[in-house]
């Protein structure tokens, strides 16, 4: 498997190949925006495996080289990579987050022409807290109020975190709420007694923090929480790499990291 990645000068972008040259997968290509045309990236040395990739502005042209594409970029770009792909038919892994529902609407339309994974968070323990949130949340009902808190680091530029929505997702889908209508992004003023149909939503900033997300479901007398820490980005960069593999054989269809690890 020869992967293309997006985004490669990003901190994602740069830990992926990495472990991508670890695991003895190829970098077909490597494209990123326009400045860092022509950047020249030294891979592979915690492996043993170095080497050095030029970096393009060109995704067609690198997209043409490699099996599958990796798009850790920013919600502006990431729809015209996955386009490309789709022109190249060649199989996407997105992991960019801050996806409006446009945007999310135009990957699902590409995804009848090619095979997509796009997740939040590729970390397998992440995904495990997504099934586990779901199933908590079906249990206790709306008995347990839920709310979710994600602390990330001081550079990240959408809130919530993109994990923390889906996890909402969850357990509104399980609670028979909306999550749009349903949930709550922080609490100010008077704002009276607290609904028990609502998802409170809460985005803590600052540090280097790589993610964590913890799932509160507070009744009377007791509570519950779900809490997944990421140490380091690797977990991320592993998963992504397992879904690319996953889409090697997948039929075009838009899926997501519990397609990729047999958890529906």
């Amino acid at each position: 498997m020869n992967i293309c990645m997006a985004g490669a000068c990003g901190r994602m972008g740069r830990r992926i190949l990495e472990l991508a040259v670890a695991d003895g997968i190829g970098i077909g290509g490597a494209f990123d925006v326009a400045a860092q045309d022509g950047t020249e990236l030294v891979i592979g040395t915690e492996s043993g495996k170095p080497q050095t990739i030029k970096v393009s502005r060109d995704a067609a042209a690198e997209l043409a080289k490699s099996d599958v594409l990796i798009d850790f970029t920013v919600a502006d770009a990431c729809v015209g990579n996955v386009r490309a792909a789709a022109e190249a038919g060649k199989p996407a892994v997105v992991g960019t987050t801050g996806l409006n529902e446009g945007q999310k609407a135009e990957l699902a339309a590409l995804a009848e022409r090619i095979a997509i994974v796009h997740a939040p968070n590729m970390s397998v323990g992440v995904n495990l807290l997504f099934k586990l949130t779901s199933e908590v949340a079906s249990i206790l009902g709306l008995d347990y109020n839920v709310e979710i808190v994600e602390t990330h680091h001081n550079q990240k530029k959408d809130s919530p975190s993109g994990t923390a929505v889906r996890l909402a997702e969850r357990a509104a889908e399980a609670l028979g709420l909306d999550y749009a209508a349903d949930a709550a992004h922080g609490r100010e003023g008077l704002i009276g007694a607290r609904p028990a149909r609502q998802i409170g939503m809460h985005a803590v900033r600052g540090g280097d923090v790589v993610g964590d997300h913890t799932v509160y479901f507070i009744g009377q007398g007791e509570r519950i929480e779900l809490t997944h820490r990421a140490h380091n980005r690797d977990n991320f960069a592993r998963g992504s790499l397992r879904a690319a593999r996953f889409l090697l054989t997948a039929a075009p269809g838009l899926y997501d990291m519990q397609d990729v690890l047999g958890l529906r």
